[in-house]
This record gives C-alpha cells, structure tokens and sequence, in this order.
C-alpha cells in the first residue's frame, strides 16, 4: 500500500461486527484446497474488532512463517500445513512490517515517523524515528530487539540480498516515497547483528522511488526496483555487485503511476510487475475498471521489451479493495512458468503464463466482500514447498493447496524471502 492511502483510510471508521466464516467458505475453484488457519481478526475501519494490527508480509525459514503486522510481527509453525500454530508475537508498533530472515536475524521495516510513546520489543523508539528494526530471532519463542537503523524516509519494504562469504546480510530498503527516490542499502553484519548500519542510497533511473524490489541471484544476478511509472532493471554481476548495483534500463508502462513490485521467473528470463492504482485502497477490479488498473505485466529481464499481460478475470464489487499485489513465482523444474498472487479482496490466484502472450488462470479462492466494508483481502500469496501461504488483512494466516499438474515437481526450499531468489534453474 502507498503511504499516502494507508495514513487517510485512519480517519474511516464503521461500528458493525463481521463475521469470520474462514476461507473454507470462501468461493473457489476445485483445485484450490483450503487448509488449516490462525484466525486473528484485524481492522482499519472498524475499531470495535480490536486495534489496527492487520496483516501484512511474510517470509519463511525452514517449518516457520514469519508474518509482518502494523503493530509487529508473528512467528507461526507451519510443520502440519494443516494445522499451523502460533509459536510467539514481538510488538514493533511503526506500520507496514514488512519482514526479512536470514538464519538467526530478522529485519523489520517501520514505515512513518514514530510518534512520541512508541515501543519496539519493549524499547521506546525515538519520535520521528523510520527504518528498520533487526532482531535476533535464536529463541523464537522470544525474538530480541538488538538494532535499529534509521533512514531518511522510512522503510516501506525491504528485500534481503545475503552475503554470506562477506559475513552479512544487505538489506535493499524502498521507501515509496518520491522525497527519497531509489535504495537505501543497509548492512546487517551476521556475526554481529548489532552493528548494522546505513551503507549507501543507490539511485533508480533519476528520481524513480522504489516500492519494492525483487532479486534474483544465481546466473542471473538481476535487481529490479518498482515505482513511479514501471522499474529499473540493475545488474549485480560485472560491472555491478551486490553493494553498488550497476544500472542497466528503465521501463515505462503507460497508464501506470504506482509502481507497486515484482518477481523473475526462476531461470531469470522474464520480470513480472504489477502496480497499484489507488493505494491499494480502491476498488479498481470493477468490471468497468481499466483493464490495466487489474493487470500484472510480463517483460523480457534482458531488454525491457514486454511480452504480455494477464488481466484478472472475475469482477469485483464497488465496496472491495483491489489491485495485483504481492506475489511469487513457483520453483518448477518443467519449463512452466506459474505465479502465484494475492490480490486483496479477490483473494488468491494461481496464474500460468508459460506463454506470457496467452496467460491463463488456473485456480483461485475469491472471497465475498467484507461485511461491513472494509479495507481487507490478501496482502500476500506465496508458494513455499507445496502449499500456498496467505496472508489476509483482517483474518490472519491462511493456507491452500493447488492440485493442478502444472506444479509437478515443484522444488522445496530450505527459506524463502519471497522477494528474493537466491539461485536459477535451468
């Protein structure tokens, strides 16, 4: 969500209860299996369901989900997708959190200034502070705050790009703000955590924000920020590296104004981007909406050139917020390229675009809209080893499995920072 939408929706509220039917409920095709949840009901609007804690990002580290909040972040155990349990909340009270683990070290983004009173992990955070938050995760039960680094406008996302032969992890921190265009590079020292620092801003095209950034090493070795009006597509390799990213071009969609994020396709070959009219707060899934303002957009990696788009399919009522939002590309070893996306109230999608000219939905779980209106839906579906994790605004945690042969073979994974793609495939 852009910064601008997320402060104005504060000042809208409602005063009715919803009802959490679960999304086993939830309209769907047959090869979308629900699976288990951890139902914890959030709101923007609607105060009298408990604080604005909503659900935002998640990554995952061996049998763990780590899912980001406004008010923190959830570590949840995913060993039985069936049936994932709780294992510990930490209270980081800045909005957003989006969230990055590296073995024993979390990075959590704090968004907007901190107002006077603020805590993180029980430690107040100085008013105006933006950043992020870096944690040492060992005792899950009990993750402790051991840094902070602040940046000139905030941390809305971060994407993790590990380091390891140099003894680090490097944040690429996106402030989604034009006042502070490009990246800010943090380093996070992984045998002492507690000495992460502010390394370097890395300009994006100019004066291009980035909202968020997507990497893909490997053969690759490919960074691309989203924002403004389409990305920036650095190199790491070569002429560029991992802390000082060599531009290579920028693209420019037509029509686009929010930037919004992205993923490669896991031999590196082809970007997917997507954009979010309206904040994210809109309705602009309508069936008289602009076809592009419901739309993920596929580039070749090397030359910018876009080879198609896929359009979401089923309209969306005047009360459901919705853009294309956060999304992955499943790890397959079959040539096919299958993104798997959460959309906000058009819930989850499972997207073949093998022929990136020709995209074709393959499953989906759509729920009703929420009653009372709210600013709800998936802010993220991901795939890791198998099953398909969600992370709903204002239920919690939930979990699918697509049945569909396309994903046949599918490569488990040891982690997964979902923004970041730590190898090719052939």
């Amino acid at each position: 969500m852009k910064k601008v939408a997320l402060i104005a929706i504060l000042f809208l509220l409602t005063f009715s209860i919803p009802v959490f039917a679960g999304h086993e409920a939830d309209p769907r095709t047959k090869n979308l299996h629900p699976m288990g949840h951890i139902v914890e009901p959030a709101s923007l609007l609607n105060p009298n369901i408990g604080n604005p804690n909503i659900h935002t990002d998640i990554a995952f580290w061996g049998s763990y989900a780590f899912q980001g909040s406004w008010l923190g972040f959830n570590i949840r155990d995913i060993s039985a997708p069936g049936n994932p349990k709780q294992v510990s909340f930490t209270s980081c009270t800045g909005n957003q959190g989006d969230v990055v683990v590296w073995e024993n070290v979390l990075v959590r983004s704090w968004n907007s200034p901190a107002p006077t009173g603020s805590t993180c992990d029980g430690q107040t955070v100085p008013a105006g502070f933006e950043g992020v938050h870096i944690f040492d995760i060992s005792d899950l039960n009990d993750p402790a705050l051991v840094a902070a680094v602040e940046t000139e406008c905030g941390s809305h996302t971060a994407t993790g790009v590990p380091d390891p032969g140099n003894d680090r992890l490097l944040v690429y921190s996106s402030s989604s703000s034009s006042a502070c265009p490009g990246l800010d590079i943090i380093e996070v020292p992984l045998s002492n955590p507690a000495a992460a620092f502010y390394l370097r801003n890395e300009p994006a095209d100019g004066s291009r924000d980035c909202h968020d950034t997507a990497v893909i090493l490997g053969d690759a070795m490919l960074a691309a920020c989203a924002g403004d009006d389409g990305f920036a597509m650095w190199t790491l390799t070569g002429s560029g590296s991992l802390e000082d990213p060599d531009f290579l071009y920028a693209a420019t969609i037509p029509g686009v104004t929010i930037g919004h994020g992205g993923s490669f396709t896991w031999d590196g070959k082809v970007y997917v981007f997507n954009h979010e009219p309206g904040g994210g707060v809109g309705p602009r899934c309508q069936a008289s909406s602009p076809v592009i303002e419901k739309s993920a957009f596929f580039f070749d990696a090397a030359t910018g050139a876009q080879l198609g788009m896929w359009t979401l399919p089923r309209p969306q009522s005047a009360t459901e917020n919705c853009t294309i939002h956060n999304f992955n590309i499943v790890p397959t070893r079959n040539g096919r390229y299958i993104m798997v996306g959460g959309h906000y109230q058009s819930g989850t999608s499972v997207v073949d675009f093998t022929d990136p000219a020709n995209p074709v939905e393959l499953a989906y779980s759509d729920p009703p809209p929420l009653d009372p209106i709210d600013i709800g839906g998936a802010w993220s579906s991901y795939w890791y080893n198998n099953f398909i994790y969600e992370t709903n605004i204002t239920e919690g945690l939930n979990v699918f499995r697509f049945s569909g042969r396309e994903t046949a073979g599918a490569l488990i994974l040891d982690h997964l920072n979902p923004q970041t793609q730590m190898f090719t495939l052939p």
